[in-house]
């Protein structure tokens, strides 16, 4: 996905990002960014999320990422759930992986699912 670096944030490597979708921060994991810095990356939610608590169906038809207090908001199709609980949340073109638990979900539906850790790497063919 294509970022754009908005402003360094207060922890050690956190930064404010924004998307085509929205705004969003996590920390940086790569060679030290400037704000004004664009490039592709790919997302990493290290936390285990539940289904039903973390990722719930949304009516709404768009991509979408935000910030609400402490949390990160990414807002999309539920691809796939496989059955170790390795999921993928498609927004737009990009996927973003993550592992949950939890009661089954309907796939192909939006959905919004809630972070406090992001992380961000470059993105290498």
């Amino acid at each position: 996905m294509q970022i754009k670096i908005t402003k360094s944030g207060l922890k050690k490597d956190e930064v404010f990002f924004l998307t085509e979708f929205g705004e969003g921060r996590g920390i940086w994991c790569g060679a030290p960014v400037n704000p004004g810095a664009e490039m592709d990356v790919e997302f990493e939610l290290s936390e285990l999320l539940m289904r039903w608590v973390d990722i719930h169906p949304v009516p709404a038809g768009e991509f979408n990422i935000r910030l609400e207090q402490d949390r990160v908001i990414f807002t999309g199709v539920l691809e796939n759930i496989e059955e170790d609980g390795t999921g993928f949340l498609r927004i737009g073109e990009g996927l973003v992986m993550f592992e949950c638990l939890g009661e089954p979900m309907a796939l192909g539906v939006f959905v919004e699912l809630q972070v406090r850790d992001v992380r961000i790497y470059p993105f290498s063919i």
